[in-house]
């Protein structure tokens, strides 16, 4: 990826590696879990799980920062209900709810997760100067990360059969903010999901991750979290349905479709990295704190097995932010083509090239003397090409 934007010469950051983003080519241990996990008795089961890799969960106001990821008890003494207490993975997005031993294109979530789901927290301690269309701006030193979906809180779960079917939800009260901050939020994080599963017998393993089922889900997220010293609201909901059948067999295949859309604390990254003479709202995340701000995307994907351990991927993803502001709408289209090679379950290569298009809608909203800049970093937007390794032990 080296694409630069014609009028300044300069590289938009998103033709560059993260999370640094200072060259657009890089070798990066991007996740390396140190994990620990076990049962006190029949009915108490914990998790504790850190993160040392290089990525957006462990790059803290620019600097690297190793995280406890995961941190929780289940309780399951109550039949239809298990208590989950500590740093929780939210109910949300498929994409989240996945673990990354079945997660496929090297770990590039879609756009609309990554920009919708994974965005950063912004320092509370900081007025920001405003921006466009009641836009704020948000240097690159007052972002703390994001919580790779995990919040402290409580959440109660479980899932029932009937025959080949199973049901399955969760409901969770928490923190929303960075997990050692307290004060970046003016009430609790709601987040529920709902499914429900069809169990395909006969072909392909029928527990675990990579259940040969098709399954049905709904999920919804809330929080006011407090931004320039004002409470806002932020919704986040989606829906979508996966079909998996026949995991390391040939002849395997799975498919997935979600929909999700989102309002309040839209955040557009910055531009380019800080350069001389640069405007603030090209070098500092711009964010629309309001609820009347809105986005939208979906992605379709799927792979197949050509035999039981080469798999070959393909994914859409579409992401329409600010729909709402004519002038700072982006809609932004990914093709992924990947092939994977699967040594064991846990161990794996994968291949992968993201062809990529960032296009502006209503280019005649922008006064012409200023169309020029964001119609060039548009056409800037590269491909990418990655290689990856997962091994698990």
């Amino acid at each position: 990826m080296n694409g630069t934007a014609a009028e300044n010469g300069q590289t938009p950051r998103f033709n560059l590696v993260a999370p640094q983003d200072t060259s657009s080519k890089s070798f990066n241990i991007l996740f390396a879990h140190i994990m620990l996990r076990g049962n006190i008795n029949k009915h108490i089961s914990y998790m504790l799980a850190g993160e040392f890799g290089n990525n957006q969960f462990t790059h803290v106001g620019g600097n690297y920062t190793p995280q406890l990821m995961d941190a929780h008890a289940t309780f399951s003494y109550v039949p239809g209900a298990r208590f989950e207490v500590g740093i929780i993975r939210a109910p949300g997005p498929e994409e989240d709810m996945q673990g990354y031993p079945n997660f496929a294109f090297g770990f590039n979530y879609s756009t609309v997760v990554q920009q919708l789901m994974l965005q950063p927290f912004y320092s509370t301690n900081t007025n920001y100067g405003s921006g466009p269309y009641e836009s704020y701006s948000v240097p690159g030193k007052n972002i703390m990360g994001n919580n790779a979906f995990r919040y402290p809180g409580a959440e109660v779960m479980d899932w029932f059969r009937a025959g080949n079917m199973e049901y399955a939800y969760g409901v969770m009260v928490g923190n929303f903010g960075p997990l050692v901050a307290t004060n970046t939020s003016s009430g609790a994080l709601v987040a529920a999901r709902l499914q429900a599963s069809y169990i395909l017998k006969g072909f392909g393993p029928i527990h675990g991750p990579f259940r040969s089922d098709v399954t049905g889900f709904l999920w919804y997220q809330h929080a006011n979290p407090i931004f320039n010293g004002q409470s806002y609201s932020m919704t986040r909901d989606g829906l979508g349905l996966t079909y998996t059948q026949g995991y390391m067999h040939r002849w395997g295949r799975w498919l997935k479709f979600e929909y999700i859309r989102g309002s309040g604390m839209i955040d557009a990254p910055a531009v380019f990295n800080a350069y001389a003479g640069a405007a603030p709202t090209l070098t500092d995340a711009q964010v629309y704190p309001g609820s009347q701000n809105t986005a939208k995307g979906y992605y379709v994907s799927g792979g197949f097995f050509v035999t039981n351990r080469l798999e070959f991927d393909l994914r859409y993803d579409f992401y329409d932010r600010l729909p709402n502001v004519a002038t700072q709408e982006r809609i932004f289209k990914t093709w992924a083509i990947g092939g994977q090679y699967h040594i064991t379950k846990s161990t794996r290569i994968m291949v992968d090239y993201f062809v990529r298009s960032v296009k502006i809608p209503d280019l005649s909203g922008i006064p012409p003397a200023q169309r020029v800049l964001p119609q060039s970093v548009a056409d800037a937007a590269d491909n990418e090409f990655a290689v990856t390794a997962f091994i698990a032990f």
